[in-house]
């Protein structure tokens, strides 16, 4: 890499994107950021993102955004409640003072915030990458599918699970974990299902039994977002002979393959509003490694895709960007900048991905929901 100011590309406008984006620019480092989308769909649909404060505030600190955020951002529930089938509580766990803090905001909400807060024209929308050519001395030419080709000094890789950067480093994909989420949701659940707000409490609740789980949590205005997770193939909708755009049929296959739950619980799928949404869970090898490339690098969940049992995905591609970016405005060799950046990345990626493994797999275990009631209780003792 050169020595005069580097030119450099960040490939994916998530959360991790943009906040290395925002760090960069506050520093005085130009960089530009490719969006595959069309700025009409820049607002991300889905559910709200829940952060681990002790993770994000040190990014939105150093973005400069951490009032901005508060305003936007609303409490999460702490409590965690495990029942089993019959939903008899065995665990009902809430955080002690001082513990891990979660913050509850909308993705379009924090999006709007990250965007807002770069220099106009940063980022490039439509712009999908198709490939990158190494020219030497850590340079890559960027080809785009409209045909377009620039040419950066550092390419960083923060379009997600399926990123098209991730190749030039690893020949690691992700893999199908063998665990299905099919999302639902309950509007105004105080309102309209007083009972099912109770029962999912303050927080979120985990009934398991047998490589099956029924998972809510309390999110905001009162909604309570769903999941029915299951061990099968990703395809089972298919293999049932039912489309996902048919949520009656969809409800009574997911009704039929929860039979003999305890109605409270069944009541989750049976009251639920709209549709449904198949999330069948991947995840990149643990842990995952890639041998120091010149002009490249990764960050989010291109880095260290893991399942949803880590908590905390957003959270910690916004501290991968931070990071990142803190290093390379630091000054001297960007090079030696993104290898100090990788040394801490890559361990603390192992770590987190290894936990989201070990949890997802003592909540969908055959002996649960004993198993992750042991697995809760020695998490809590570390």
């Amino acid at each position: 890499m050169h020595s005069t100011t580097p030119r450099i590309a960040i490939i994916g406008a998530g959360p991790g994107g943009l906040t290395c984006a925002r760090v960069l620019q506050r520093s005085g480092v130009p960089v530009t950021v490719f969006a595959h989308e069309a700025p009409a769909a820049a607002d991300p649909q889905g559910s709200a993102l829940e952060l681990r404060m002790t993770t994000a505030r040190t990014a939105l600190r150093a973005a400069g955004l951490y009032e901005e955020f508060t305003a936007i951002a609303r409490p999460a529930g702490q409590e965690l409640r495990l029942l089993d089938h019959t939903a008899t509580v065995l665990l009902q766990d809430a955080p002690a003072p001082g513990g891990p803090d979660r913050t509850e905001v909308d993705r379009a909400a924090l999006r709007r915030l990250l965007l807002a807060s770069l220099t106009a024209g940063t980022v490039h929308w439509g712009s999908y990458l198709r490939t990158l050519h190494p020219l030497g001395d850590g340079r890559h030419r960027a080809e785009f599918d409209d045909g377009h080709t620039e040419t950066f000094d550092l390419v960083i890789g923060a379009d997600g699970a399926w990123s098209r950067v991730r190749p030039m480093l690893s020949e690691d994909t992700p893999h199908y974990s063998g665990v299905t989420f099919v999302e639902t949701g309950i509007e105004d659940a105080d309102g309209r299902h007083p009972d099912l707000a109770r029962l999912v409490g303050d927080g979120g609740l985990l009934a398991l039994s047998a490589g099956k789980g029924l998972l809510a949590r309390r999110h905001g205005r009162g909604r309570l977002l769903v999941y029915a997770g299951f061990r099968g193939s990703q395809d089972w909708a298919s293999a049932a002979g039912v489309r996902m755009a048919d949520t009656e049929a969809v409800r009574a296959v997911l009704l039929d393959g929860f039979a003999g739950w305890d109605d409270r619980l069944l009541a989750l799928l049976r009251d639920s509003d709209g549709g449904f949404v198949n999330r069948p869970l991947f995840a990149l090898p643990v842990p995952h490694t890639w041998t120091h490339t010149p002009g490249l690098t990764l960050l989010g969940d291109a880095a260290h895709l893991m399942t949803p049992f880590a908590g905390g995905g957003a959270g910690l591609a916004m501290l991968d960007g931070c990071e990142l970016a803190q290093a390379l405005a630091e000054g001297g060799d960007p090079d030696a900048a993104v290898r100090a950046y990788e040394s801490a990345l890559l361990p603390r990626a192992a770590q987190a991905a290894d936990h989201a493994a070990r949890a997802l797999s003592e909540a969908f275990a055959p002996d649960a929901p004993e198993s992750a009631l042991r697995f809760l209780c020695n998490d809590r003792e570390r």
